[in-house]
């Protein structure tokens, strides 16, 4: 049965050994990669992932620096220090944790970001290079899922992959990702009459809903590869997925677990991000 499981922490390792390579190349060059982060309030999911987010930085020899604030922060103050930023030759991404405070709009602190600093991959610069399949920053957790694919020797191309979920952060990219490799891409959502119609259809399923144990064996084709993005508490309080993993697993053909799958692919990506501005950077240095 192991052999159907896509082992996320595994698969981040691998990678992160990648990452190490290139950080020291950089470093041989003058130049640490560079990772400021921004959190307004006192989330404590935000907190958390924050949390991993430096000690992932810190691991593998990445500069990162933590700006904290209270929820009261004017969205002003906000876009001034991102512009600060923005102007800082040592940072080479931006993040902003979301979500914030109502006060403060998220598109316009994303819109501010730099595009060439923007790890997350939110600025519309960013997302339209990767609807017209040019060179950018994706993001984080679709790259991860194609990240994850490629390590496990799944072939995208001709597949019929169906997308549960249509947020600008995993659902939207994804599905473009998926496309920009040549694959038949449906999406699925809230409006979706007969989801299950769909869900069987699909060669790869990627659920991004955020609803415990919505998918079961009845909802998928017999040797599919299931890709469980939902991060959910069951009713014992213990993380799930959108996907009934016991009861998916004997009939699926591939499976991430929750958790242990896409959530460790998701900040590896950030640091891939990270690595790639730097790199970037030096480029447009030697090219100066």
């Amino acid at each position: 049965m192991s052999e159907k499981i896509i082992d996320g922490k595994l698969i981040a390792k691998h990678y992160r050994e990648q990452l190490a390579i290139k950080i020291q190349k950089l470093k041989e060059q003058g130049i640490t990669p560079g990772l400021a982060v921004i959190l307004v309030g006192d989330n404590h999911a935000s907190q958390s992932y924050v949390k991993m987010k430096r000690k992932a930085c810190s691991n593998l020899g990445i500069h990162s620096e933590l700006y904290e604030y209270e929820s009261n922060l004017t969205q002003a103050a906000l876009l001034q220090k991102v512009e600060e930023l923005n102007e800082q030759e040592h940072i080479h991404g931006i993040l902003v944790q979301l979500p914030l405070p109502d006060h403060i709009n998220p598109i316009t602190v994303i819109e501010t970001i730099s595009p060439s600093k923007d790890v997350d991959g939110f600025h519309p610069v960013s997302i339209g290079k990767m609807v017209t399949n040019q060179d950018t920053f994706y993001s984080c957790t679709p790259l991860g899922i194609m990240k994850m694919l490629e390590y496990e020797d799944i072939s995208v191309e001709g597949k019929h992959v169906v997308i549960l979920g249509r947020s600008n952060i995993v659902g939207k990219p994804a599905g473009q990702l998926f496309l920009n490799q040549n694959a038949t891409v449906t999406y699925c959502h809230s409006r979706t009459k007969d989801m299950t119609s769909y869900t069987k259809q699909a060669d790869i399923l990627v659920s991004a809903v955020g609803k415990a144990n919505l998918i079961g064996a009845e909802d998928i084709k017999p040797g599919a590869v299931i890709i469980d993005v939902g991060m959910n508490r069951d009713e014992s309080g213990n993380l799930c997925g959108d996907v009934n993993f016991k009861e998916v697993k004997e009939t699926a053909g591939k499976i991430t677990p929750v958790p242990g799958g896409v959530g460790p692919m998701t900040i590896t990506m950030l640091l891939f991000n990270t690595v790639k501005s730097a790199e970037w950077a030096v480029t447009d240095r030697q090219k100066s």
